[in-house]
């Protein structure tokens, strides 16, 4: 088949590589402007929410369970910081929730065995584990949690994609239209057909799909992450979820990535907000005051797509043959990107697969106008 792909996120960039890898003629259309995966890193260790969306909580597993997978398709060596399963950290505000919390994970590892070791630590005990942490409490600790750098992903799926044979266009799209039998795509002096077409846009879905006389329940949410390095061998730290929005995840050589931010009001906005930052970097004083005095490298904005009950969708698009969607991954989009990529590129081939289509239907986010 030959097949668009719009958006170079990391279901655009998940589905285009897995297409190739099928054999399909590919391009990815990538426009890279506040795109949220490469602003972004993730802490893949889903089963410690406590949603009640029992079908995000299943798509999140799911893509936890997925990523070593992913890795050996794209031939990632062992020792690379893309992804690690460094373990996650968890602090509640006090010692009733977390050994809730505890029960929880314990129950949820009987169909999550990837879960690992659940534990308890003490502050002695966490400290051991990352010096920098100063904490009053318990923090529980699961040996599964894993670490994963949006931006290297990103680029290793394209390059791996490219390498498949795949076209890679860093353009905009301007005009999408429907076929008798396919799909027109516009960008720049490209004029093209195409027999499907993946559209991976996140927070701009909007711009595509009203021309076709369709709303769709999308909006954009900012999120800022701050860089901070410290000198310190941090290559084997586990990942740090405190209490709010400013998760501590650790990579090699030092490199410490804080956040990210939920700017709901904010939407496409993708200045830096000196403030927002110094506010998000001082709520970790207590848990971890030489953060603080930390050199900031670089902050990373991007904005994130959600919808209004927060569970993303995917699929094809009712009354639009050929036109498959993915939108709505939020601040959870590491997680589960990966797998609805790799998911989409097998619906497109009319494959089963185990996330049912029926559960994030399109169906129930856009509507026609």
């Amino acid at each position: 088949m030959k097949i668009a792909v719009i958006g170079g996120g990391i279901v655009g960039a998940t589905t285009s590589f897995y297409l190739a890898q099928a054999g399909d003629e590919v391009t990815l259309f990538d426009y890279k402007i506040g795109q949220a995966t490469s602003a972004a890193a993730g802490i893949i260790s889903p089963w410690l929410s406590q949603r009640r969306n029992q079908d995000w909580y299943q798509l999140a597993r799911a893509g936890a369970k997925f990523y070593p997978a992913l890795m050996k398709d794209l031939a990632v060596p062992s020792e690379s910081s893309i992804y690690q399963q460094v373990g996650t950290i968890l602090f509640k505000n006090n010692e009733k929730l977390l050994n809730k919390l505890y029960e929880i994970a314990l129950k949820r590892r009987e169909e999550a065995p990837e879960i690992g070791d659940i534990s308890i630590l003490t502050p002695t005990e966490l400290q051991a584990k990352i010096p920098i942490l100063t904490p009053e409490m318990n923090g529980l600790f699961v040996s599964g949690g894993a670490r994963v750098d949006g931006r290297q992903l990103i680029n290793q799926l394209v390059t791996s994609f490219r390498a498949l044979g795949g076209q890679y266009c860093e353009t905009q799209v301007s005009d999408l239209r429907p076929l008798q039998s396919g799909w027109l795509v516009k960008a720049n002096d490209l004029t093209e057909e195409y027999d499907k077409v993946v559209l991976g846009t996140g927070a701009w879905l909007p711009n595509l799909i009203h021309p076709l006389g369709y709303n769709v329940d999308v909006r954009g949410q900012k999120g800022q992450l701050v860089e901070v390095r410290i000198d310190s061998d941090t290559s084997n730290w586990p990942v740090v979820m405190p209490q709010g929005e400013s998760d501590i995840i650790p990579f090699s050589n030092g490199q410490i990535l804080i956040g990210a931010t939920h700017e709901n009001e904010q939407f496409y906005d993708l200045t830096v907000d000196d403030q927002v930052v110094s506010d998000m970097v001082n709520s970790i004083k207590e848990l971890a005051p030489d953060l603080i005095k930390a050199e900031q490298v670089e902050v990373r904005v991007g904005t994130r797509a959600y919808t209004s009950d927060f569970l993303p969708f995917f699929g094809e698009v009712a009354d639009l043959p050929g036109l498959f969607v993915a939108s709505g991954l939020g601040s959870s989009g590491l997680t589960t990107g990966p797998v609805i990529g790799h998911t989409l590129a097998s619906w497109l081939h009319g494959n089963e697969t185990e996330l049912k289509a029926s559960r994030y239907s399109p169906a129930n986010y856009i509507r026609k106008t």
